[in-house]
């Protein structure tokens, strides 16, 4: 891929309670993303918490960030989870297809392992609702 710059803008979400864990969980998160490698953090709008209707608190930050590879952009939505991403510049990407399979190679292995977690997941619920009917002893 060119070397030209990616500006991006993702918005991160917390969802919890009480409402100052919610504020400051949101605050962690953004000073993680600020000290990532190869990413500049050029805006923050954060908005905090309010209350829900189930009691829970919601907050949010709008963030822009300049990186130079949609590979970073890709690493950055699997390591923060953020709820909405948009690219800002520039209007067309063109890629290496060398980049472009390893970006779809780490995509499949994170998918595997997240795979992997809810099938165990899967089968230990499986195995204690047996246990908790006494089907299992």
């Amino acid at each position: 891929m060119k070397t030209e710059r990616i500006t991006a803008r993702i918005t991160e979400e917390v969802l919890g309670s009480p409402q100052e864990h919610v504020d400051e969980t949101l605050k962690d998160v953004i000073k993680k993303l600020k000290e990532e490698k190869d990413l500049t953090v050029l805006t923050v709008q954060e908005h905090p918490a309010e209350e829900m209707e189930n009691k829970m608190f919601s907050a949010f930050a709008d963030i822009e960030f300049e990186t130079n590879s949609m590979k970073r952009v890709m690493e950055i939505c699997f390591d923060f989870m953020p709820s909405a991403i948009e690219i800002l510049d520039p209007a067309g990407v063109t890629m290496d297809s060398n980049d472009f399979t390893e970006m779809l190679n780490d995509l499949l292995a994170k998918q595997h392992k997240y795979s992997f977690v809810l099938n165990k997941l899967k089968t230990e619920n499986i195995y204690m609702m047996k246990k908790l009917n006494g089907e299992i002893k």
